[in-house]
């Protein structure tokens, strides 16, 4: 097959997406680097060496391995973000959305872990470097307002409770998926489950929607009218 070289006018295009696919390979492996050493222990040079590309070139793109690791942490949260976005949970009633919006985080962390591992290096230096990204903030500000959208819906069905607010669900759900992944191996050690068992998936996906949507709901009269 004969190849064809870009015409003249095409070379800005090939150039740009050139540029962007290399970014997104620095950016996976940077990603695999960092959650695996934390900041202080990855090495440039490696990731420069697993992407074909150079110290320099990695410098021009991302101005510092400070600059690069902050990119990989905005690229990680812009994914749950942008999965969340995509769910269009608005239609759906309350108790069905809190579900829905938990077994995603579920699936997400625990096939994403190297997120996982990335928000635990952070909160042993005190989130020192996220702190100083104008993206992350915004980013999860997405979160929190479409956790409050279904909390005062349910609310206002009388559903709910209205002592919990958004960021006690963000919580709640956030907390059950990450200890499948952060205590992974010494619950595995010690009790002799993996957390990640893929035979155990579902079931424990589901327990995500349960714990979510029953810390929620209005508690019912007990029998004899007393609550």
């Amino acid at each position: 097959m004969e190849h064809v070289a870009p015409s003249a006018e095409d070379e800005p295009k090939v150039r740009r997406r050139n540029a962007a696919q290399t970014r997104e390979n620095i950016l996976r492996v940077a990603t695999a680097e960092f959650s695996s050493r934390g900041f202080s222990g990855a090495r440039i040079d490696e990731i420069a060496g697993s992407t074909s590309t150079t110290k320099r070139m990695i410098y021009y793109y991302f101005g510092s391995k400070e600059g690069l690791y902050l990119a990989v942490m905005e690229s990680a949260y812009r994914v749950i973000r942008s999965l969340e976005e995509q769910l269009a949970i608005d239609h759906l009633e309350p108790v069905e959305a809190v579900r829905v919006l938990a077994e995603l985080t579920y699936d997400h962390h625990t096939s994403h872990r190297d997120f996982v591992r990335l928000v635990a290096i952070e909160n042993i230096h005190r989130a020192e470097i996220i702190s100083k990204s104008e993206v992350i903030p915004d980013l999860n500000s997405t979160a929190i307002a479409t956790a409050e959208r279904v909390l005062r819906r349910g609310v206002e069905a009388g559903v709910f409770r209205g002592d919990i607010d958004a960021l006690d669900l963000h919580m709640i759900i956030s907390s059950y998926a990450v200890f499948h992944v952060a205590n992974r191996h010494t619950f595995q050690t010690l009790f002799g489950r993996d957390l990640l068992d893929e035979a155990r998936h579902e079931h424990h996906r589901r327990i995500a929607g349960d714990i979510a949507v029953s810390t929620l709901l209005k508690e019912r009269p007990r029998p004899g009218g007393t609550a």
